[in-house]
């Protein structure tokens, strides 16, 4: 049944994109669908945002994303992607899978709903911050996202191994099995700077293999013979960042090489020049710099949260949701990744995990205010669950950001749970995460730090709690003002109607997350 769920949701996306011939690339993250689209202006949004299985809609340069939510989206790509490659251009499927209607929902009098009108203004809100977002920066760290974004699923899955397998180590059960998955789980991490770029040189324009083969000098054993201002270097000195600039190098070299080779050699030249001389750049002088910058930023978080963790919790939880408005988030990836790396795990995202805690307080008391609100409520239901699991595109743009001041108090939310974290690691609880990605209690699995399990999973915890509680407290007394709480308490959704209560949810937010960071 679940896989005829699959197939029907993906059947259902299809002609609303405008059929196979409109979509010219499919693939996915943690929680999108993203396509690459021929006609944008074939894509019907209102009817893809009537979609029950669809959280939100999301256009982020050149990628059009469906938010889909975490599983779900797995196994709806396969199917979509399947369906494109068959030019399957599908009608959509009966009600009973779709939720019938594609319209929005309307009151007796013909208006739009209260939720609607909110979900029209997250979307005018959305278009106007991309429209801000074509800045040279943005565009860069857009590509810096899309660079890791892909690395995601294998960074969750070994993250998780690992924390298996140190449990059992704690508990000292199957000792000949725990070796065995710290195989497991090392051997992507061993290597990542090699995916790392060959992404890399995909994106910036060169061959993906040449960028991998780059980028693998550095994890090389035999780098320790290689003496750099007297230093011997160390295999995987400089991690992802120095994958990260080898790979970017061989791509503009490989550039450079294709406008003057000659055909007639390019097929022996190019390669060869862009390996070489990348890779000699690379060995006398990104690994050295990247390597610095890299212990520069483990020794800058550690000294943060030690020496002002209240403090840097509290700005970091309370300014992530802005910093994810305007697209500045997409900068922690790499140093995230680059913490996991270096120390195990990254003690920056539980920390702006608590954003998205802060926004599910909002959306609970903004439902107990509103309570006769009846499309305001059903939003907020069908988008807490999500939003609980980490996934905040629903609640950000159908609830709290288009009524302007529960953003702020989501934020105050968010700030109080990383506050508390943030205490704790001065106090020397350390709690961080083994793979970016999800957050809310999607996380606890991803969970280490340098106390036991438990004391981490109840820092965390704690945490949480705080984000909700104050989110809520927040929100339910600074909220609303009077004439405000007087014009959206009303019934605005009659009892008959019939709208998908998914559809004034379905608003979106340029990613990464995750969260990674960027979804919390």
């Amino acid at each position: 049944m679940a896989g005829n769920e699959h197939v029907a949701t993906a059947a259902a996306i299809l002609p609303l994109v405008g059929g196979a011939a409109n979509v010219t690339s499919v693939t996915h993250c943690m929680t999108r669908l993203r396509l690459g689209l021929a006609d944008r202006s074939r894509v019907d949004d209102a009817a893809l945002r009537a979609l029950p299985a669809v959280l939100g809609v999301v256009e982020d340069g050149d990628s059009y994303q469906i938010v889909l939510g975490p599983g779900k989206v797995a196994r709806v790509t396969p199917e979509f992607a399947r369906l494109v490659d068959e030019s399957a251009d599908t009608a959509p499927v009966a009600d009973a899978v779709t939720g019938a209607a594609t319209g929005v929902a309307r009151s007796d009098n013909g208006a739009a709903s209260t939720a609607d009108a909110l979900a029209s203004r997250g979307a005018e809100i959305r278009a106007e911050r991309r429209s801000r977002n074509r800045t040279p920066l943005k565009l860069f760290l857009r590509r810096i996202a899309d660079i890791f974004v892909p690395l995601i699923p294998a960074l969750i899955g070994c993250g998780i191994i690992a924390g298996l397998g140190g449990l059992l180590v704690n508990l000292g059960w199957a000792g000949g099995l725990t070796s065995a998955l710290t195989a497991v789980s090392s051997g992507f991490m061993a290597l990542i700077a090699v995916f790392v770029g060959y992404n890399t040189a995909k994106e910036f324009g060169g061959t993906p293999v040449l960028g991998g083969a780059v980028a693998a000098i550095i994890v090389f054993p035999g780098v320790a013979k290689v003496e750099v201002f007297g230093t011997p270097l160390v295999p995987g000195q400089g991690g992802v960042l120095g994958a990260l600039g080898a790979a970017a190098l061989a791509a503009y070299v490989e550039r450079w090489c294709r406008r003057r080779v000659p055909e007639a050699v390019d097929v022996l030249v190019t390669p060869t020049l862009t390996v070489l001389v990348s890779g000699l750049v690379t060995l006398y002088g990104l690994m050295y710099v990247a390597g610095e910058v890299a212990e520069g930023i483990g020794t800058a978080a550690d000294w943060l949260l030690t020496h002002t963790g209240a403090f840097a919790g509290f700005v970091l939880g309370g300014l992530f949701l802005p910093l994810v408005m305007l697209g500045l988030h997409q900068a922690l990836i790499p140093i995230h990744t680059t913490l996991i790396e270096s120390q195990g795990y990254t003690v920056l995202l539980p920390v702006l995990a608590m954003a998205g805690a802060g926004q599910v307080g909002c959306a609970i008391a903004v439902a107990l205010r509103l309570k006769r609100n009846t499309s305001l409520r059903k939003t907020v239901r069908s988008a807490l669950p999500a939003g609980v699991l980490g996934v905040g595109e629903p609640l950000i743009y159908g609830v709290s950001l288009p009524l302007g001041r529960p953003f702020i108090t989501a934020c105050v939310g968010g700030a109080a749970g990383g506050g508390l974290v943030g205490l704790f690691s001065m106090l020397g609880t350390k709690v961080g995460a083994t793979a970016i990605g999800p957050s809310g209690w999607a996380l606890f699995p991803l969970l280490a730090g340098n106390r036991g399990l438990g004391t981490t999973a109840a820092v965390y915890g704690l945490g949480l709690l705080a984000g909700y509680g104050v989110g809520f407290a927040a929100t339910y007394l600074f909220g609303f003002d009077s004439a405000t709480l007087r014009e959206l308490n009303a019934d605005t959704l009659p009892a008959s109607a019939s709208a998908p209560a998914a559809a004034p949810a379905a608003t979106g937010i340029a990613e990464p997350s995750p969260a990674q960071p960027s979804e919390p």
